[in-house]
């Protein structure tokens, strides 16, 4: 029976990948280092270590991920400002489960300061959620599945009476590893690409009722 929803937060809640790109390539340029949009494509989903180290070794570039990582966010703070918006359905959908009196959770790859800018930019700040789980909580991420296991440890319900909704490979992967079941969005890939999820939607704003009763 589900008793929790667990978000991933890019491309679920909001679609910040442009705008963490953008501050990407704008911190490579800083370094001298011209990259581009697809050099980061692999890596979507798997947090900022991952996002910018991988590209750095591509370019053969000696990053410091404590500084070079924080310059980032700085970037990115400053330029979503205005423009970072609430994929549809999101709040509403946070707030139908809440409603229901289903726990909710965040469970996000990303580092703690991209977590709340992010989500301050959209109006749905972290207290929304019964916990918040980023990047910089676990050890491994994913596709491995300890954030959702830790995001529900942390709500205080079994994974397997859990559903986790995700828009990439990895994050579905993740979930699917935790034990929990997914509800797979096509924000971000083609719902070929998600087909093992349990359920596929475009966005949060036309979820199957099923999702939410069984």
């Amino acid at each position: 029976m589900i008793q929790g929803v667990i978000f991933d937060m890019d491309g679920v809640l909001a679609d910040s990948e442009e705008f963490i790109c953008e501050a990407a390539i704008r911190m490579f340029a800083e370094h001298g280092v011209k990259a581009l949009p697809e050099d980061f494509v692999p890596w979507v989903g798997t947090g900022e270590n991952s996002y910018l180290g991988n590209v750095a070794s591509q370019y053969n570039f000696s990053i410091d991920l404590e500084r070079d990582k924080a310059r980032t966010y700085e970037i990115y703070g400053e330029i979503i400002h205005g423009r970072l918006q609430e994929l549809p359905g999101a709040k509403l959908f946070v707030e139908h489960c809440r409603s229901l009196g289903l726990k909710t959770a965040l469970a996000t790859s990303a580092d703690y300061r991209k977590m709340v800018d992010t989500l301050q930019e959209i109006s749905l700040p972290v207290d929304c959620f019964d916990a918040a789980v980023n990047g910089l909580d676990v050890e491994r991420r994913k596709p491995h599945p300890d954030i959702f296991l830790e995001a529900a440890e942390r709500i205080g319900l079994p994974p397997e009476n859990c559903v986790v909704v995700e828009d990439s490979v990895s994050g579905l992967a993740a979930g699917k590893a935790a034990g929990c079941r997914v509800l797979g969005l096509t924000t971000t890939n083609t719902a070929q690409a998600m087909e093992e999820a349990d359920w596929i939607a475009p966005n949060l704003s036309q979820v199957p009722s099923e999702v939410l009763n069984w």
